[in-house]
């Protein structure tokens, strides 16, 4: 099922004002049931942290690493994902993003990993 985007600031706002936070080691998640049958999914970088063609270029990262796993996340839930302040861009590559997002989903137990 595609996830659908969270794009308003007060969407995003309300998750973090009722969220459940995970921590990895480049990547923060907020978390919040949202009683329905689908996802939403926020990224938000700072601008503090590079210039827009790397945010955006994050984004894209984070987008693709999701894109490849929502079909093992649990449904009923507003997630926003944002890049740690204090982690250099040059960290930013896909493989660091895809291993960091799936160990936090893991830990808030909303991703059902395949059984090999």
């Amino acid at each position: 099922m595609k996830t659908k985007m969270l794009k308003k600031n007060y969407e995003f706002k309300r998750v973090f004002e009722k969220k459940k936070y995970y921590g990895g080691k480049y990547l923060e998640i907020f978390v919040l049931e949202n009683k329905t049958n689908e996802n939403y999914l926020g990224i938000a970088i700072s601008k503090k942290i590079a210039n827009s063609v790397n945010r955006n270029r994050i984004k894209r990262l984070i987008r693709e690493s999701f894109r490849k796993i929502e079909n093992n996340i649990s449904l009923g839930y507003n997630i926003v994902i944002l890049w740690k302040k204090n982690i250099d861009i040059k960290y930013a590559k896909y493989d660091n993003i895809y291993k960091d997002l799936e160990n936090i989903l893991l830990n808030a137990k909303l991703y059902i990993r395949d059984e090999i």
